[in-house]
């Protein structure tokens, strides 16, 4: 699938920014990566927060005060649970559109999506490829809790209807975007995956996780998009290799020589054709930002595909296979921090594809 989209060491963003007007949010967006260009979600407005954007359509969602939670014992839940799975079969046999579904994102908790839908209209050129993003299966899994505060992931119904709820919405998604006629790029967002093996996920299996991610993954792939996951922290980088994702994004700022400790999953990966986005540019820490610079930030990804080089990859397939990212979104960053952000993501992949030509 990847046959159809050339990377490049292009640049691309991870979702967020800290802004208050989706219309700005799209024109920062078209500044710094014009190329794949993405909607953008704002977290100053809580309905677009990692959890609760994706999450309306799931039998019993709830907002309750500054909480939410799936509440089962709700009196309807069962019948909720139903009509959920009756509208999930009706959507899958193709016997009711997606986009007249539960599984539409709906502007009140996605402005952004429908913001940049309208802007991307207007470009007089078609971009390289498009953007979007959902929250992962696992980090709604674990993120989210009933109203005994008892993680969904450890109730099976809801938890496969969650992962279905977020494979359609994926797919929504990616059929809304490739309207465009580029190729459609759809990140799985899962910082909770720097928790695998510790205690707090401890009771997960890795065939638990593979199962998730095979479900959401080919919901994209059935659409005809890229499927990536996003985890911009450690974790076990062999389960999101061995996944069917084409694209895998780290913080290669932060966690590159544990990334590293995976050298023949790395290998295979590039052989496969598959894309790494490398998260080269710091959103952790604010004295990062600060510090680092587009050309200390060259520097630093030069010697560390020299590394990937040694694994026995040529550098004319690393450059091919390669984005470059901040190491995660700009959303809770100050603004001033968050363009330094942008303007060295943009001018880092500019320097490398240079060194193309």
């Amino acid at each position: 699938m990847t046959d159809r989209f050339q990377a490049n060491c292009l640049p691309v963003l991870i979702g967020s920014l800290p802004v208050d007007d989706h219309a700005e949010a799209v024109k920062i967006v078209f500044k710094y990566t014009p190329e794949i260009p993405l909607w953008v979600q704002l977290p100053v407005y809580r309905e677009e927060g990692m959890m609760a954007q994706f999450l309306p359509g799931l039998p019993g969602f709830t907002i309750d005060k500054d909480k939410i939670f799936i509440d089962t014992d709700k009196d309807d839940f069962d019948d909720e649970l139903l009509k959920f799975y009756e509208e999930y079969m009706a959507v899958s046999e193709g016997k009711t559109e997606l986009f007249n579904s539960r599984f539409a994102l709906k502007e009140d908790t996605a402005k952004g999506f429908f913001v940049f839908m309208d802007q991307v209209k207007k470009l007089s050129n078609t971009p390289v490829a498009v953007k979007g993003q959902i929250t992962g299966p696992i980090t709604i899994g674990t993120g989210v809790t009933d109203q005994n505060k008892r993680a969904v992931f450890y109730d099976n119904q809801i938890m496969d209807a969650a992962v279905k709820l977020l494979a359609l919405k994926a797919r929504w998604q990616v059929k809304q975007l490739s309207k465009f006629g580029c190729p459609v790029i759809l990140f799985f967002d899962e910082p909770a995956l720097a928790g695998f093996g510790s205690s707090t996920l401890i009771s997960i299996s890795r065939e638990e996780i593979a199962g998730c991610f095979d479900e959401v993954i080919e919901a994209v792939h059935e659409e005809g998009g890229l499927a990536g996951i996003h985890v911009c922290a450690n974790t076990d980088w062999a389960l999101v290799f061995d996944s069917l994702a084409d694209i895998v994004s780290f913080d290669a700022y932060s966690f590159f020589d544990r990334f590293m400790l995976y050298p023949d999953h790395i290998r295979r990966f590039f052989k496969a054709g598959r894309i790494l986005a490398w998260g080269i540019v710091p959103t952790l820490k604010a004295e990062d930002i600060e510090k680092e610079t587009s050309g200390s930030l060259v520097a630093m990804w030069e010697e560390k595909a020299e590394k990937i080089e040694k694994l026995g990859i040529d550098k004319s397939i690393i450059l091919a296979q390669s984005l470059i990212t901040p190491s995660c979104g700009t959303g809770s960053l100050s603004f001033d921090h968050a363009v330094k952000v942008l303007e060295m993501t943009k001018n880092v992949s500019k320097h490398i594809r240079n060194n193309l030509k």
